[in-house]
């Protein structure tokens, strides 16, 4: 999943090239958007901010089902706040922290990349407008891009968030995981969760895009561009773009949480063994399970990557029209 998700991005540097135009602007034919990133400083800050509520929300998503006679380890996001920071202190909430730091600057390379090549692939000509159903396609292709930096990441840190729960601490941090791992099951382990990440990525990607690309014209007034809307349209924007995107994302989330934790070989046949599990014991509310600290955290760090991309966009088309 494309880390609209967790961060924030200002772009340092942006390759623009003409053949990708705005995806849905109407009135603006001279609309561009990136196809490369490097050096995301702020989407690194917004990944600090918002890594807290994602540990809550794996913590929750992988808690096992209470025994007769005992309650759940966490009764909800505000209760497994309170037990991590007690148990383990402010620490405790950034577990797993550094993975998805080292892979911040070429996920969000590929995601736009894909996202570009997707919309290109679909244009007959440079300036051809896409219909939204064509951006949500060009949005899938970005998370297929991404999937492949995605499902190692995603791995580690969900084993690194989990492991003071189960009382037991097994990796002394990232690089010691990846090296058990590989010891263990080779390439194979480190990217256990692939498929059930494509199943997230994939189509919350496609419904990210197209659904910033449809507010952006929804609230862009008749005859004007979208460069011309304000910054909270485009926070609004933003934001709405992550929470629609969770929306789509959560149930296979929760899937991937789990089967990415647990034990080798205790579900041989893949996701439909942990979709079948949560079912009979946990009942369909369990594939939303995490979905507060997940919408506490999707609307305010989209926002921001959307105004970061918006505000550096203006700046590079201002600064180089013709590149």
């Amino acid at each position: 999943m494309c880390v609209p998700l967790d961060g924030c991005v200002t772009v340092k540097a942006v390759r623009v090239n003409k053949w990708v135009k705005g995806p849905a602007d109407r009135s603006d034919s001279s609309s561009s958007s990136p196809t490369d990133f490097s050096e995301e400083k702020l989407s690194r800050a917004g990944i600090f901010a918002g890594h807290p509520l994602d540990t809550i929300k794996v913590r929750l998503q992988t808690q096992p089902k209470p025994k007769p006679g005992e309650s759940l380890l966490y009764a909800g996001t505000i209760d497994c706040l309170k037990k991590t920071l007690a148990k383990e202190g402010v620490k405790g909430l950034y577990k797993g922290m550094a993975a998805p730091i080292i892979g911040v600057t070429p996920m969000f390379a590929v995601c736009f990349f894909g996202f570009g090549l997707g919309k290109k692939l679909q244009q007959r000509t440079p300036d051809d407008i896409l219909t939204y159903p064509q951006l949500f396609a060009a949005g899938m292709l970005s998370g297929v891009f991404t999937t492949a930096i995605m499902a190692p990441g995603e791995r580690i840190k969900c084993l690194l968030q989990i492991q003071a729960t189960t009382g037991e601490v097994k990796y002394a941090g990232p690089m010691d995981c990846v090296k058990q791992l590989y010891r263990q099951s080779g390439i194979r382990g480190i990217y256990k969760g692939t498929a059930l990440t494509l199943m997230r990525d994939v189509p919350a990607s496609g419904m990210y895009f197209m659904s910033y690309e449809w507010l952006k014209n929804l609230l862009t007034p008749a005859g004007k561009s979208h460069n011309e809307l304000s910054i909270p349209s485009v926070l609004f924007a933003g934001g709405m773009a992550g929470i629609c995107n969770w929306a789509v994302a959560i149930p296979p989330d929760v899937l991937k949480s789990r089967f990415q934790t647990a034990p080798e070989g205790k579900y041989p046949n893949g996701f439909r063994d942990v979709l079948r599990e949560l079912i009979r014991e946990e009942g369909v509310a369990s594939l939303y399970k995490g979905f507060n600290a997940v919408m506490l955290r999707a609307f305010p760090a989209n926002a921001a990557c959307f105004l970061g991309f918006e505000l550096a966009m203006k700046f590079l088309n201002w600064l180089a029209p013709d590149l």
